[in-house]
């Protein structure tokens, strides 16, 4: 992102976001633009109103668009095929059997959180959600009623997990700024987070589901309409799993059996034993354990990345839930094939919203509002939670909230006497609770969140929205009377 000295103070900046994002609303809701082409058009009016100069205009669009994608497209690519494996095979539906077995159909949102807050640990908010859509879609075409009380709880305990414990980039990142105790953050990150997310996902799933009829979509349209899941259910197919799009083949009662509930469940956890992989050998080489520079910590580190992990377990799958199953090499492809059409507009969706959120950076937003915040004279905790909050509305990405609030309140951390390494985790999590709150148009996850589920963008503004607003006040609550008392 090219560095742009703001050209407008903290009054302009602020108004101008807020028009921006108003305008965004409008385009959006009001004249049915597609959302790809109101972000892009926005951001660009956003960064001539903000006088970024015109030499910088194209580059700050083109790095906002294209730092997104870079973490977003992979992720997003190869979890909608391991999750179209896991579909097509029966994997999601044995899981879904098994998790409402042993919670009981009454509690299966419950038994979807919980699973979700297990494999949210290490795994992103993007991959997770992606990976678990089809389990959620195949739970609530089985049980029925809307499609929400199933699949809040789930992107909530995802969310939480991604904002507030560590080893997630937003809350070490922030940690290692304000100088707090990772072990710390993570205990209370849990303490925290785990109670916010039964209050603010599930029991709020539970209301939002009963107050609003989402049915579980059929297909992902590509003009940018209501988003639907990846394919319909066609004749000869277990109840819920859908088969492959993009080709001819015709589905038998006669299809291989599903896979037991092991091997779906080995498959989840795969990724996430290579990210605990690259987490640990870190974790060691940091302590002076291991040594850093050597070949087996730099060959661990490489295959517990992320985006490594996932294709690693997508070549798994690919190998046990398809050919290994009967299938061919052609029926393969095609369903693989089949898990990126829909998920294009949402990449591209994502991008611009990337694109919206890089501009306002690119303005100088941050640093006025921290500028204004400086002299208000708020205890640490507070100022910390309330510069998180105002980032996260300007730009929309949870981590970039967190590390730039972080950076903002530490030379205040340092000034400040009589903070104890447990002030300082919980400085952390009310950070990471300030990051979550209202999630709308400019941050990615409330466009995921809005296609894939299949809502417009004036429900997921009184769902999602909501519901990230309850996540990051309950959490940040918790902190202030934790701080309180410890």
């Amino acid at each position: 992102m090219p560095e742009v000295e703001p050209a407008l103070g903290a009054g302009p900046l602020l108004l101008i976001a807020a028009a921006a994002v108003g305008v965004l609303l409008f385009l959006i809701m009001k004249l049915k633009l597609h959302a790809f082409l109101a972000l892009v058009l926005v951001s660009l009016l956003t960064a001539l109103a903000a006088r970024v100069p015109l030499e910088d205009v194209v580059t700050t669009l083109t790095e906002g668009f294209g730092g997104t994608l870079a973490n977003v497209a992979l992720l997003v690519g190869l979890g909608a095929m391991l999750g179209r494996l896991l579909e097509h095979s029966g994997g999601a539906q044995v899981l879904a059997d098994s998790l409402i077995g042993r919670f009981g159909e009454k509690r299966a949102p419950l038994a979807l959180g919980v699973a979700a807050l297990l494999f949210g640990f290490p795994i992103f908010f993007d991959a997770g959600l992606v990976v678990f859509l089809p389990i959620v879609f195949t739970v609530a075409r089985r049980l029925g009623g809307s499609l929400l009380t199933y699949g809040l709880p789930t992107a909530g305990a995802f969310a939480v997990m991604h904002a507030f414990v560590p080893p997630h980039p937003g809350p070490v990142a922030a940690a290692e700024l304000v100088g707090a105790d990772i072990g710390l953050v993570l205990v209370f990150g849990l303490l925290v987070g785990l109670p916010t997310w039964y209050l603010g996902g599930y029991l709020f799933g539970l209301w939002a589901g009963r107050r609003y009829d989402v049915a579980v979509p059929d297909a992902v349209d590509g003009d940018g309409g209501t988003p639907q899941s990846p394919e319909p259910t066609v004749a000869g197919t277990a109840p819920g799993v859908a088969g492959a799009s993009g080709g001819s083949r015709t589905e038998t009662a006669t299809r291989p059996a599903p896979p037991s509930f092991g091997t779906v469940v080995g498959l989840l956890l795969l990724p996430l034993v290579l990210i605990f992989l690259n987490t640990g050998l870190t974790t060691l080489a940091t302590a002076g354990a291991v040594d850093e520079g050597s070949f087996v910590v730099r060959a661990g580190q490489l295959l517990g990345a992320t985006p490594v992990a996932l294709l690693v377990t997508v070549l798994v799958a690919i190998l046990v839930l398809g050919r290994r199953r009967g299938e061919s090499g052609a029926q393969v492809e095609s369903i693989v094939n089949s898990a990126l059409g829909p998920v294009c507009a949402i990449i591209l969706i994502t991008g611009a919203g990337g694109m919206f959120g890089g501009v306002l950076r690119a303005s100088g937003i941050g640093t006025a509002l921290a500028d204004v915040l400086g002299d208000i004279g708020l205890p640490v905790i507070v100022a910390a939670f309330v510069i998180s909050v105002l980032l996260r509305i300007a730009q929309g990405s949870a981590t970039v909230a967190l590390t730039t609030a972080a950076g903002l309140i530490a030379p205040v951390i340092e000034a400040t006497d009589g903070l104890s390494s447990i002030d300082l985790a919980l400085i952390v999590i009310a950070i990471a609770a300030g990051a979550t709150v209202l999630s709308h148009v400019n941050d990615s996850g409330f466009w995921l969140v809005s296609r894939f589920f299949g809502m417009d963008e004036k429900t997921t503004l009184k769902t999602w929205t909501v519901m990230e607003t309850l996540l990051g006040t309950i959490g940040f609550a918790l902190a202030l009377v934790l701080s309180l008392f410890l």
